[in-house]
């Protein structure tokens, strides 16, 4: 019988899990009791199971109207300002990380206890098992080899002997054996009844086939939501603009994922929790059709002064087998006086051989009767779900609400940051225009416009080369239209003014000449830009 120590007690965190109120769609309380096959408890269950997923909803709702906000702004911001993001991001991303770690062992912790769990209801199914077997063995021992011995003993019997009265006497000796055979297999019967329907290898199968999916499927989410987290680390550490903004889409996605976990990991503690408060009142429930309450209640409880169910049948086959085994010796030792030793011995050897492996089959299944070991592997599996099993599911639970939230906050600050990183540029960007290169067509419109307005176009001259007797001169390159080459007519006009100068009064005359020529800007076209200048010919060499 169980001890103290031995017997089950709720767990803080199963009575905490009970203590949820349970309400059915028009928000009354209902029965906590665990009963899964009940409509209203399974209704109560997934309004619990909702709340998590109505904070999704609002999570959701709120980050379209942040990002809806956010997707328009251009106002430039200083450059502390990203770094803070920066930092922000960093921060939160390290403490998603370990969320999921967190997530990662409670799915571990309860990966290990539904093993627990499968292991000890298999030790269960077999002692079940062994039962069965011990007494079909009986069952068939007595049936097919003590029986028909026992009548080809009679057959033989039947022949005269000089000594009637002690054939009498033999005759009602093997009787006896027969109806103490009749006893023990009635008996045997009885056992075995009870037991026929009783099996939790469905259990089992259930429940390997349902962890055998769960377990790889939650550890391939979690993984996918650490390569959510890298990539944001790698956005933030190498300042990607690219790895940021992928993150803000699949950060979504990770939000989604971790509150629907958690939508089903609240349920799912519920539920295991009032199963946990009081396992014996639903297996009472469901074994009810299928084997007797006092043979569930003295194997589930087990205790002290509780009385075995079987303890009758066993001792009565017991008795009867004893009796069977003191008859056939007594039969043994008349048959031999009254009989000629033939064939007789070996029939009474193996007679006694047979009710010898009966003897020791009933004290065996009178060990297997006894509770103790049964309910030693029933606390096993009560312990492994309600301990293990829980304790790994509120991790799973915690992480998975913990995650939300941080995965919620790096969206909002992921979404805040990348509008404000701009690409960076490949080549430096200048504002003089290449004069080797022909204008785009907007520039040629905007200079054609302005030098119409000025009145003249100006004269383009040469660039002048380089006299080193290293330098190859390269041949002149003819202007193209548009070039705005000041150099070339300042120097055109600084030699038509040193000439004017030589010549006196008659170069005033020429030199007015020549500015005439030159136009209203001297050469130059107007510039379209404060930030243009003009190009020397020693820019390009």
């Amino acid at each position: 019988m169980q001890t103290k120590s031995d017997e089950y007690s709720p767990t803080i965190i199963a009575r905490f899990f009970h203590a949820f109120p349970h309400l059915n769609i028009s928000l009354h309380r209902v029965n906590d009791t665990f009963t899964p096959e009940s409509d209203i408890y399974l209704e109560s269950l997934g309004i619990l199971g909702s709340i998590p997923a109505a904070w999704l909803i609002l999570t959701l709702l709120v980050l379209l109207i942040y990002l809806l906000t956010r997707c328009c702004d251009r106002k430039p911001r200083p450059k502390h300002s990203i770094l803070v993001l920066k930092w922000t991001l960093a921060v939160f991303t390290l403490l998603c990380c370990a969320a999921v770690g967190v997530g990662l062992y409670g799915n571990d912790d309860v990966h290990n206890g539904l093993v627990q769990f499968i292991t000890a209801t298999q030790g269960i199914d077999d002692i079940i098992t062994s039962v069965k077997n011990q007494t079909n063995a009986i069952e068939t021992t007595l049936q097919q080899q003590v029986d028909p011995m026992l009548t080809d003993l009679g057959d033989v019997f039947d022949k005269p002997v000089a000594n009637q009265t002690a054939r009498g006497l033999l005759l009602i000796a093997l009787q006896n054996v027969k109806g103490n055979m009749s006893t023990a297999l009635d008996n045997t019967k009885e056992i075995s009844k009870p037991l026929q329907d009783v099996s939790v290898r469905s259990v089992i199968a259930v429940v390997q086939s349902a962890e055998t999916i769960r377990w790889p499927i939650t550890m391939a989410i979690l993984s996918i939501l650490l390569v959510f987290c890298v990539v944001l680390l790698f956005g933030v550490a190498r300042h990607s603009r690219c790895a940021l903004i992928t993150f803000s889409v699949f950060g979504l996605f990770a939000v989604i994922i971790s509150w629907l976990m958690a939508s089903l990991y609240l349920a799912t503690s519920v539920a295991l929790g009032d199963l946990c408060v009081a396992p014996e009142g639903f297996l009472d429930r469901e074994a009810a059709s299928i084997v007797k309450v006092d043979i569930l209640t003295y194997y589930v409880r087990c205790e002290r002064l509780s009385t075995n169910p079987f303890t009758q049948r066993i001792i009565q086959g017991q008795r009867a087998v004893k009796a069977m085994m003191s008859g056939i010796n007594l039969v043994t030792k008349m048959a031999t006086e009254l009989y000629t030793p033939s064939d007789l011995d070996t029939k009474l050897d193996f007679l006694q051989s047979s009710i010898t492996s009966v003897d020791k089959l009933v004290s065996g299944l009178a060990t297997l009767l006894d509770c103790t070991h049964l309910h030693r592997q029933y606390l096993n599996a009560v312990r492994s779900i309600c301990d293990l099993g829980l304790y790994g599911l509120t991790f799973m639970l915690v992480a998975s609400v913990a995650a939300g939230f941080f995965f919620t906050v790096l969206v909002w600050v992921d979404s805040h940051t990348w509008i404000y990183i701009r690409k960076r540029r490949d080549y430096l960007q200048v504002d003089e225009q290449d004069p080797f290169l022909p204008p785009s067509a907007a520039s040629q419109a905007i200079a054609a416009r302005t030098l119409r307005s000025q009145g003249s176009y100006g004269s383009t001259g040469y660039f002048r080369p380089r006299h080193s007797p290293h330098y190859q001169t390269p041949p002149p390159t003819p202007p193209y239209h548009g070039t705005l080459d000041g150099r070339s007519s300042r120097e055109e006009k600084s030699q038509h003014g040193s000439h004017h100068e030589s010549a006196g009064s008659g170069g005033h005359e020429h030199g007015s000449g020549a500015s005439a020529m030159l136009g209203p800007n001297h050469g130059q076209y107007a510039t379209l830009s404060k930030q243009c200048k003009t190009l020397e010919s020693s820019d390009f060499y």
